[in-house]
């Protein structure tokens, strides 16, 4: 099966894989940008998140081999990849499993560690969404408010919201799934595996999911990687902070 994707402009293929609960339309804005940039911009659904098809297996090695499908079945090499949090995971594994494929790689605010289990609260209110009762986005918005009290990361959340049919809201994650498998998602890469090509880090200066001391194996898997901080942004560092995330991204590649 083959992974949804939004594709806009012309140019050298860029390719954006989004984080976990996440979608390729959340990429839209820097997508736009770089499609007037000059670059061919694959916004891409990963399995069981957006348009993509839904499965009963979760990890990051088949996510990278849905990546590469992906790229063979549109004729795509050397791609310059982005993955922030989750998709910066499935990039990491993509580009050291085929390095063939990547020109460039960009990590967004996520290293290539060992990560607990975070997402509990969130992935409890999701659940909590009774669509026999809720009918609107206000009204499940206010059953997440429970679980959930950053409004940013509710209206992240309920992105995934669409109308399943006239009067009937759904979730587009196969929740189901995401929950059973949510310790995939903290998975480290695997030990001893090199990716030797130019490789940009970058971290939010609020967030804590790139420390100082993941620097050392950052460097270890990465060699020729570079480590930039983008001011006033956390975790969601090209949201918070779009102009700097932006400026960062373009000094790298071009």
């Amino acid at each position: 099966m083959e992974l949804h994707a939004n594709v806009m402009g012309q140019g050298t293929p860029f390719v954006i894989l989004h984080g976990f609960l996440g979608m390729g339309d959340n990429w839209k804005t820097h997508a736009k940008q770089l499609a007037e940039d000059g670059y061919q911009v694959h916004l891409i659904d990963q399995r069981n998140h957006g348009r993509s098809f839904h499965s009963d297996v979760f990890n990051y090695d088949v996510l990278a081999q849905d990546l590469k499908t992906y790229c063979d079945t549109h004729g795509l090499s050397n791609i310059i990849l982005l993955g922030h949090s989750m998709g910066g995971k499935t990039a990491m594994l993509f580009a050291v499993d085929y390095p063939q494929y990547v020109s460039k790689l960009i990590v967004a605010d996520i290293s290539p560690r060992f990560y607990p289990v975070h997402h509990d609260r969130i992935l409890e209110g999701l659940s909590r969404l009774d669509f026999t009762e809720i009918k609107s986005r206000g009204q499940a918005d206010k059953v997440l408010s429970n679980y959930v009290s950053d409004f940013g990361t509710r209206q992240f959340l309920l992105k995934n919201l669409y109308w399943k049919t006239k009067g009937q809201l759904a979730l587009r994650l196969n929740l189901p799934v995401l929950k059973e498998h949510v310790g995939e998602v903290g998975e480290a890469l695997p030990m001893q595996v090199k990716f030797e090509k130019d490789t940009l880090f970058l971290r939010g200066d609020k967030s804590e999911y790139i420390s100082p001391q993941d620097e050392a194996l950052i460097h270890t898997h990465f060699p020729k990687a570079v480590i930039k901080t983008i001011e006033n942004a956390g975790h969601w560092l090209h949201a918070e902070n779009p102009k700097d995330f932006y400026t960062a991204v373009i000094q790298f590649i071009s």
